[in-house]
């Protein structure tokens, strides 16, 4: 029997862990952490009892990604909690805007801009499942089974976010796309913007914006219990600094960062992909936040305390302006934010009227400032007496956020700057990108094809390429 060895448990990690065990190999999972999942971890960071996810929170991806959809994670632990309201941009005096799963809920609340609403995501709500096996995968590797859908798709996620706003007239509907698309960490007027806004409203309209109940862990915890009902299994508290550090294996999945590549493999990569690996971009990164608030948040928008997820920037110019300067390296006075309340999709998570509340601000890469009060002023702006009911805090800045996670160099959460060539050709320019130059190592983290995200797939398409090179697949 052919063995593999994963190193790292994210999402990506765990996926290509179990994508290989399917296909017949002994597998062995290494952990430097005591828990697994890497970015959907949940731990305890207020109160006692109050669940808050470390990282990644809410899973459009997740729940609509072909590989995780093809495993019965269901039967080993998993269920998809959905809110009431999926999505809510808070504008000043008390307006929003709103996205629910009902694509004909959410242009019906959209007035004059509903018909755009639908025009712009209704065909990709409607053929989703298609859509997300074309853009979830390297680019490279095969001709498209839906070219027209990804042509339609494509052209317009390569405009900048800005462009392509330009089809709705109010800040409700502006800034609700402008809200999804700066989950790209990157300046709205750049090319390529358009594309997760795109695909995360999308995702949205065709699965909702669930989480997973008891937690983000609950992903982790179910694919291990699945990789382990198939012969795998795992080893936490195990760290890897070199290849030599590891037990004899046909196939290696490194669910690392390009720049935890290079540690680990050294001088055994070759020149060309070292120079590549070190020429890799990190981008923004994330100021976390999280609280303990009694009776949830105050929203002036009252759709806001119904929604599994609120974002806070303001208009789509004022978004525009603080991933500007985010991206210049600049603090903004007014940062956006993302706050989590999924609580009210899982009451799981909350200690009897006491609630967590994720959030994080977007803050320059490797800042080393206090954007905490920040955080919180910008809720309150939107929230008017949010502060009198805070019971418990947590916070970690970029340099936390990387000690917690080495993938999330200068607290970078998405694994790599969204620049237009990086997000078309990442790691690096190469027919594999998910091979390293040594024969049988493969890298499979959030740097690799398709990005950020739960979804499980550069896991996936890594265990596929190691497949290919034992010649099983």
């Amino acid at each position: 029997m052919a063995r593999a060895v994963v190193v790292g448990s994210g999402p990506n990690g765990l996926a290509g862990a179990v994508a290989l065990a399917r296909a017949g190999l002994d597998v062995t999972v290494l952990e430097a952490r005591d828990t697994v999942g890497g970015g959907s971890r949940t731990e305890e960071l207020t109160l006692p009892g109050v669940l808050h996810d470390v990282c990644s929170a809410v899973h459009p991806f997740a729940a609509a990604s072909p590989f995780l959809a093809s495993l019965p994670l269901a039967e080993h632990g998993l269920e998809w909690c959905l809110p009431e309201v999926d999505l809510v941009h808070v504008l000043d005096g008390g307006r929003a805007g709103v996205m629910v799963r009902s694509l004909d809920e959410t242009v019906a609340g959209l007035g004059e801009d509903g018909r755009a609403w639908r025009r712009t995501f209704g065909p990709i709500a409607g053929h989703f499942p298609a859509l997300a096996g074309e853009i979830l995968r390297p680019i490279q590797q095969r001709f498209p089974r839906h070219p027209l859908r990804l042509a339609s798709f494509g052209l317009r996620g390569l405009l900048p976010a800005t462009t392509l706003a330009r089809r709705w007239r109010t800040d409700e509907a502006r800034g609700l796309f402008a809200g999804a698309a700066a989950h790209a960490f990157h300046p709205l007027t750049a090319p390529t913007t358009s594309a997760i806004g795109l695909a995360l409203i999308g995702s949205g309209h065709h699965v909702g914006w669930p989480v997973a109940r008891g937690g983000s862990r609950a992903i982790g915890d179910a694919l291990v219990s699945l990789l382990e009902s198939l012969g795998g299994k795992v080893e936490t508290g195990t760290t890897v600094t070199s290849l030599d550090d590891l037990p004899p294996a046909d196939a290696v999945l490194l669910d690392l960062a390009p720049r935890g590549v290079l540690d680990v493999a050294g001088d055994a990569l070759p020149p060309r992909v070292a120079r590549a690996y070190r020429r890799y971009r990190y981008g923004p990164a994330a100021w976390k936040v999280d609280l303990a608030v009694e009776g949830g948040v105050p929203w002036t928008a009252e759709p806001a305390r119904r929604a599994g997820t609120v974002h806070v920037g303001g208009t789509l110019e004022e978004i525009a302006a603080a991933e500007r300067d985010v991206h210049r390296g600049r603090m903004p006075a007014d940062p956006f934010l993302l706050v989590g309340q999924q609580y009210l999709a899982d009451p799981s998570r909350s200690v009897g009227d006491v609630h967590p509340v994720w959030a994080y601000a977007h803050v320059p890469h490797g800042y080393d400032g206090d954007a905490t009060e920040a955080v919180i002023d910008r809720i309150e702006h939107f929230a008017p007496g949010l502060r009198d009911r805070i019971v418990g805090r947590h916070v970690a800045g970029p340099a936390a956020i990387e000690a917690g996670n080495a993938n999330f160099v200068g607290g970078d959460i998405a694994t790599g700057a969204a620049d237009p060539r990086q997000v078309l050709f990442r790691p690096r320019l190469a027919f594999d990108p998910y091979a390293t130059g040594i024969p049988g190592v493969f890298i499979c983290s959030a740097a690799t094809p398709p990005g950020a995200g739960v979804h499980g797939m550069g896991g996936f398409h890594a265990a596929r390429s190691a497949l290919r090179h034992l010649r099983l697949g």
